[in-house]
């Protein structure tokens, strides 16, 4: 199969992907790719790459930033984790490495463009995708978002029904939430009541 001839089916596509090995050299862990997905997933979640911990489990969001992340959706593990209601696909597959002064590296160039369009393709039933970062915001909503995240979140109602942009649910995040009241009383609810339809 030539490179980006994608298999038919989403489980065929999924077995591709645990092969991968694009990234191989750049990877300090080795490749191991964490994402979830079934064909009848209506919420979308995309995120960054995997932290340490979720390489060394294989599960997507299995941290502190995915516990504040099922805390804002409103929804628990159980729920989260039902890949027949949520689909997960962060920008870059694998724990991309540190960075010299602290703090992961960036998602790997390589991940998204090479299997994102063929993922997406397979998930007709998405009608939510929940953008948690700058790096899923820059992809998915290109010129159309704001000129830094915050505004990009603020602006939430622009980028609706389709997308919803959020911060990365770090530790970090705690102070922003503080400095921004607003997205505790507008966003949100919305979020919440916009996940509790979808699952």
């Amino acid at each position: 199969m030539r490179r980006h001839e994608h298999p038919s089916s989403l489980e065929q596509l999924l077995t591709e992907i645990g092969c991968c090995r694009l990234c191989l050299e750049h990877l300090p862990l080795g490749p191991r790719p964490v994402l979830r997905a079934k064909v009848p997933a209506r919420l979308l979640i995309v995120g960054q790459a995997p932290g340490t911990k979720v390489h060394a489990s294989g599960i997507p969001w299995d941290d502190p930033s995915g516990v504040r992340l099922r805390q804002w959706l409103a929804i628990g593990p159980e729920t989260f984790y039902d890949q027949d209601k949520v689909a997960i696909m962060p920008m870059g597959f694998c724990y991309p490495g540190r960075l010299p002064k602290g703090g992961d590296r960036p998602p790997r160039p390589e991940c998204a463009p090479t299997w994102h369009s063929a993922l997406l393709a397979r998930l007709p039933a998405i009608e939510l995708t929940v953008l948690a970062g700058s790096y899923a915001q820059a992809a998915f909503l290109g010129p159309a978002r704001q000129r830094n995240l915050t505004e990009t979140v603020r602006a939430w109602r622009g980028h609706a029904p389709d997308y919803m942009p959020l911060p990365h649910p770090s530790w970090r995040t705690k102070g922003w939430q503080r400095r921004n009241p607003w997205f505790d009383e507008d966003v949100l609810p919305e979020l919440r009541r916009r996940v509790r339809e979808l699952v």
